[in-house]
């Protein structure tokens, strides 16, 4: 995958692979310190917490994979494209690397992948900033998500027109003077075919609805047991114009972490770093720092 010189700018980190069964999973692990894990969702990639890594690199250790069939990671056409193989993966990632005290960063379906992964192996997980997104079982379906699951449909827009990043470049973003052209190519360098976009369909696909999903059990496996990490220090960071992760899913999240820290932030949708990256990482800082304080103090 090749990006533009303007892109490449806003993105000048070192490529790292992992060799998962013959396949080349893609990471970014910059800086030193304690580590900060950050899982990106779909139709995004590394790319999008772009701003977050240069901020947090220079007395952070700050990794950030692609997900098979994401960013730079290879594209396989027959693969197990659902949770339980994400969380496979990141699990794998984290165990090679031996990442420990981490702060868990999770945005879109790196909800369900991150925290699939951090019940696993709570003793290694520090703190969580959870942007929008869920790790727990929802109906909610909005009406552009139920047309990209048609049959054949969903292949022609998703894989054949990319209308599924595409379209995430204008409504997941509210200030859209944001998405520049650089930026846009960035989002959609991965995502430059047919071939390319297959994860971009499957994770669509993989949204476990209803309990015949082959992907509910596991959803509903993390679920139960997110309050394993109730005792950590959370933060919310919340797009409030997000219309896929509504307001509703924040309050869900708020149920199983009463005491997390929360941030409504009214003028930012789905692609919540994208639109207030400057406002958020002093936030992160604060909670990252008053949290070790903390823990100092006692």
């Amino acid at each position: 995958m090749k990006l533009s010189l303007a892109t490449s700018a806003l993105y000048p980190f070192t490529s790292r692979f992992l060799e998962l069964d013959g396949l080349r999973y893609h990471y970014l692990d910059e800086g030193h310190g304690a580590p900060v894990l950050m899982v990106h969702g779909n139709p995004t990639w590394s790319f999008y917490y772009r701003d977050l890594i240069s901020a947090l690199r220079g007395d952070r250790r700050v990794v950030v994979p692609d997900h098979i069939g994401c960013g730079m990671s290879d594209k396989p056409q027959e693969y197990p494209y659902q949770l339980r193989q994400h969380i496979d993966n990141l699990e794998r990632l984290v165990l090679s690397l031996d990442l420990r005290d981490i702060t868990l960063v999770v945005h879109d379906w790196g909800g369900a992948i991150g925290f699939g992964m951090a019940v696993r192996h709570p003793e290694r997980i520090r703190r969580m900033i959870i942007f929008n997104t869920a790790a727990f079982r929802s109906s909610f379906m909005p009406w552009l998500l139920s047309v990209a699951r048609v049959p054949v449909l969903g292949d022609i827009l998703i894989r054949g027109c990319n209308a599924f990043a595409g379209l995430a470049t204008r409504l997941a973003i509210h200030h859209h003077d944001r998405m520049t052209p650089a930026v846009k190519a960035g989002y959609l360098a991965p995502y430059d075919s047919w071939a390319n976009r297959i994860a971009t369909l499957r994770f669509v696909q993989d949204i476990p609805t209803h309990p015949r999903h082959p992907s509910y059990t596991t959803l509903a496996e993390v679920e139960a047991r997110l309050p394993l990490l109730a005792d950590r220090p959370a933060m919310l960071i919340w797009g409030m114009r997000d219309w896929v992760f509504t307001p509703a899913f924040l309050a869900q999240w708020l149920s199983i972490y009463p005491h997390a820290d929360v941030r409504r932030m009214h003028d930012a949708g789905h692609y919540v770093v994208e639109d207030a990256h400057e406002r958020i990482v002093p936030w992160m800082r604060h909670f990252m720092t008053k949290d070790r304080i903390a823990e100092n103090a006692r």
